[in-house]
């Protein structure tokens, strides 16, 4: 059986790749878990700093798997339950993943995979890449997904996207805000890598603090933001990492951070 995901590394990235294009890297309870599996061993990794994710073949990641759609007409309350608890886990792993993520996206990221893509720090893509989420149009509802969106672009273009069910292009995605840039396919997956390479010299336990601040305060009220952000920072002022960037400053040198 292919393995469903393939992880390397170039340096200090990490690159995770979805792996079963015969059904264009489908989300489903293998790919699931192999996907989880992964992250956890980048996040634990001490000469990973940053990750790209992609996918193999002509699509990053189309969504959910038919069979599984199939079996869904048949699920149980319980089964669904499982099922959406273990996809809510990789979306949450992936948005709080304590490195910078970079997405490189080739081709059609739909559904559960543009919620996928979009849980990613940064997002390039290619040319014929096409992002939507398509559930409305075979009544189901993109409810897990639908929260990341709406942290990335704001709720008034996550409900065109959302409502209308249709995909963008690469160049809509780059309007809505949804994509950062487009790059052309053939050097699409280094750029990510060069990209992630240069998130990477960022201080390891500012990188992933910086990464917590916008998981936590997204929402909450001005003041609550603002006083968590206060202890975050003195947290921060009393770290190895801002040590080491203080001294490396004042000595004109790159920092040497130590292993997060």
């Amino acid at each position: 059986m292919t393995q469903a995901v393939l992880l390397s590394r170039e340096g200090p990235v990490a690159v995770v790749t979805l792996n079963r294009p015969e059904v264009r890297n489908a989300l489903g309870p293998e790919m699931v878990e192999a996907l989880r599996e992964a992250l956890g061993r980048v996040a634990e990794d001490p000469f990973a700093r940053a990750a790209v994710l992609t996918g193999s073949g002509p699509a990053f990641s189309a969504g959910a798997d038919l069979g599984a759609l199939r079996a869904l007409r048949q699920a149980t309350p319980r089964e669904n339950d499982a099922d959406s608890r273990r996809l809510l886990a990789l979306y949450r792993e992936a948005a709080t993943f304590p490195k910078p993520l970079v997405g490189a996206v080739h081709g059609p990221a739909l559904a559960g995979g543009c919620g996928l893509a979009t849980t990613c720090d940064v997002i390039l893509a290619g040319p014929r890449a096409r992002f939507g989420y398509p559930e409305v149009r075979i009544g189901f509802v993109a409810a897990m997904v639908l929260v990341f969106l709406a942290r990335q672009v704001g709720e008034r273009t996550a409900r065109e996207l959302l409502l209308a069910g249709r995909a963008l292009s690469a160049e809509e995605a780059l309007a809505a805000g949804l994509v950062h840039r487009v790059v052309e396919e053939e050097n699409l997956l280094s750029e990510a890598v060069r990209l992630a390479a240069s998130l990477a010299e960022g201080a390891p336990s500012s990188l992933a603090l910086t990464k917590e601040l916008l998981w936590h305060t997204s929402g909450l009220p001005m003041e609550r933001a603002l006083h968590l952000a206060k202890v975050l920072n003195v947290f921060a002022r009393t770290g190895p990492d801002m040590r080491e960037g203080l001294e490396a400053f004042f000595e004109k040198r790159r920092p040497s951070w130590p292993a997060p």
